[in-house]
């Protein structure tokens, strides 16, 4: 296998995953309904940072060892579904708030472009979602090496295969970005984003609660 067929056979495979649904799909929806399109895209390239991270890690082996240890793995799968259970509790409740203050029509209409700290806020809740997702890195570290041609150094290939992963996942939360964009002028009513919000965090609450109960590997 030379490196053309390598990155064209992973692609392939990473292409399939990022098509699943899953808590990237559900973060960058919300994000895009309820937030601001620079918001969601901040969300996105965050998901695609913790997918390089683990990459790379995958390639240096890193994930091998967490991969070994059962307790590491452990650790990282409680630390993420706590994590994934904040972040759902936290829509949630904010679902509530609104209820309670009963936005007025205006403050539905638009909202005004993301500011730096909000764009931080985005990419570091996409970051910290794969990072703290140990499925991830054990994925990475069963299918990275068997895309690595025979001689290629195993750092610079963990790089280009995570790159292609990330490429074939900016393009496929870009699509959903605008085309949850097209459909917002329906979506962006208070009841709707509460809505929104609701679905959202019962699908965190529900991915964490599964992480932290599935039988050890």
């Amino acid at each position: 296998m030379d490196l053309y067929q390598s990155l064209l056979s992973f692609g392939l495979v990473a292409g399939l995953l990022t098509l699943v649904p899953g808590i990237d799909t559900a973060l960058v929806l919300r994000s895009s309904l309820a937030r601001t399109r620079g918001f969601a895209f901040a969300t996105a390239l965050g998901i695609s940072t913790g997918l390089m991270v683990w990459g790379i890690a995958a390639a240096v082996g890193v994930s091998a060892l967490l991969a070994a240890s059962e307790l590491a793995y452990r650790a990282l799968t409680i630390a993420g579904a706590a994590y994934m259970v904040w972040l759902g509790a936290s829509l949630l409740w904010k679902s509530r708030a609104k209820d309670a203050s009963s936005a007025s029509p205006a403050a539905e209409v638009g909202a005004p472009a993301a500011s730096r700290h909000q764009l931080f806020q985005g990419w570091l809740t996409g970051t910290g979602t794969n990072l703290l997702n140990p499925k991830v890195g054990v994925f990475y570290i069963a299918t990275i090496p068997q895309f690595i041609p025979p001689g290629a150094p195993p750092l610079l290939m963990g790089i280009l295969l995570a790159g292609v992963h990330c490429v074939l996942g900016l393009a496929w939360l870009t699509f959903l970005i605008f085309g949850a964009g097209f459909a917002s002028k329906w979506l962006k009513s208070a009841r709707s984003l509460r809505t929104i919000d609701r679905i959202t965090g019962t699908i965190l609450i529900g991915f964490g609660l599964r992480l932290a109960l599935e039988p050890q590997h």
